[in-house]
């Protein structure tokens, strides 16, 4: 009778650039039980997990500084602006933009792309004009365009995919003409996890005199970006998908292009001086800031910046590498698996069916072993018609996740076989 091989046995012998245990403490909640059995947190796609750092500087903020920005002359006040307005020059510089007023507080990703849309598309593009998109895309990238476009009477141009979920970079470069006004595209899939090949794109649009807008929600927390090496005209992310607060995302923009944008939300803040005749704005970046922002919500994001920024990007990016590669082999070495998003650069997410087995009968039963992935067509159904599924399971990684947890994740698609074979 020969032997079982367990998986830890197959494992590759690389370690973590940093202190993997110790991380893992930093995260409260990976120490609970879900079904008896120990939570394996894989769907941080969706929404990463907070350390007890940011945790603390959220607690430290709400009972020791809380009090409305800006104005105030008070002890409390200048605190919480000092907090506020030093979490945007973390910003700044994680992301490296040239300069502070060119990070503007937004709600998230989504809200992000819907103030470009409206300050900058509703301004400068009319009828006939074209933005492109890719295949790719999540639907906060292409429900606001699809908005304008019924607006303005602009076109839509999608840039196709392979059967890799590899951007077909001649066909882009075809789309772009004398039409196009704006390409917004993301930088990492997050159904597929295909990293995007920006700077090369972005180029091509900027040799047509085309702007970019950038979705980086699933590129930040994963690597290093740098928004002045890419050359993008926007950015944009949310802080819960990188270990930071829901309610709070950055919209990068460059100042020249901010400069010109009318404000989509008007009130408190965002003014220099009102009368019942004449609004004079604010500069920027309040001027896209109406009202009592996210206050504690910024200051976790500056928490999270930190924290990151000690690990260091390059090093989560390794990681996340190796996480990535060894589920890719163990779950694709398994019969009756698919995986969705074979493309050579790719980020840490692994979209996947199990023959025969509805997703949703995937996740229930991944969740009864204590794994915890993402079932659906994740706000990404051209994706999904692309591939001619209706919707597909995903496990995505963090740098605090391990390879006994790809274990874990591995035996309950076993299970899931098991059940339904």
């Amino acid at each position: 009778m020969s032997a079982v091989i367990s998986p830890r046995a197959l494992r590759p012998t690389v370690q973590a650039p940093f202190d993997l245990q110790r991380i893992r403490k930093d995260f409260p909640i990976l120490e609970l039980t879900v079904h008896g059995k120990p939570l394996a947190y894989l769907d941080n796609a969706a929404s990463a997990q907070m350390p007890r750092q940011v945790l603390d500087r959220l607690i430290r903020y709400q009972t020791r500084e809380h009090a409305n920005v800006h104005r105030a002359v008070h002890t409390l006040s200048e605190t919480a602006t000092a907090a506020y307005e030093g979490a945007r020059a973390k910003v700044q510089r994680f992301v490296n933009a040239r300069e502070e007023r060119e990070i503007v507080y937004t709600r998230g990703t989504t809200d992000a792309i819907n103030l470009v849309m409206h300050g900058y598309g509703r301004a400068f593009l009319g009828e006939g004009d074209e933005v492109v998109v890719s295949q790719l895309e999540h639907h906060s990238n292409i429900v606001p365009w699809r908005m304008l476009c019924a607006e303005k009477g602009c076109k839509l141009r999608v840039i196709p995919c392979d059967d890799r979920g590899v951007l077909l970079l001649d066909e882009y470069a075809r789309l772009l003409n004398a039409r196009t006004r704006l390409v917004a595209v993301t930088h990492v899939s997050n159904a597929l996890g295909t990293v995007n090949p920006m700077k090369q794109m972005i180029e091509l649009a900027h040799a047509c005199g085309v702007p970019v807008l950038v979705d980086g929600a699933q590129a930040v927390p994963h690597m290093p970006v740098d928004v002045q090496a890419l050359d993008c005209d926007f950015y944009c992310f949310s802080g819960h998908k990188m270990c930071g607060p829901t309610g709070i995302g950055i919209l990068y923009g460059k100042a020249e292009h901010l400069d010109r944008m009318q404000p989509y939300q008007g009130g408190g803040d965002m003014i220099l001086s009102v009368t019942f005749e004449k609004t004079t704005y604010n500069a920027i970046p309040y001027k896209f800031e109406a009202g009592t922002p996210p206050i504690a919500a910024a200051v976790g994001l500056g928490a999270t910046v930190d924290y990151l920024s000690a690990i260091g990007m390059d090093n989560i990016a390794a990681w996340e590498h190796e996480l990535l590669a060894y589920a890719t082999e163990q779950v694709g070495g398994l019969p009756g698996v698919r995986i969705f998003g074979t493309a050579p650069d790719k980020a840490a997410v692994l979209s996947f069916e199990v023959a025969g087995v509805h997703p949703h009968d995937v996740g229930t039963i991944l969740n009864e072993e204590g794994v915890a992935v993402r079932t659906g067509h994740h706000c990404a159904q051209p994706v999904m018609q692309r591939f001619g599924v209706p919707a597909t399971a995903r496990a995505s990684f963090s740098f605090y996740n391990t390879l006994d947890e790809v274990d874990q994740l591995v035996a309950g698609i076993r299970r899931v076989q098991k059940m339904f074979g």
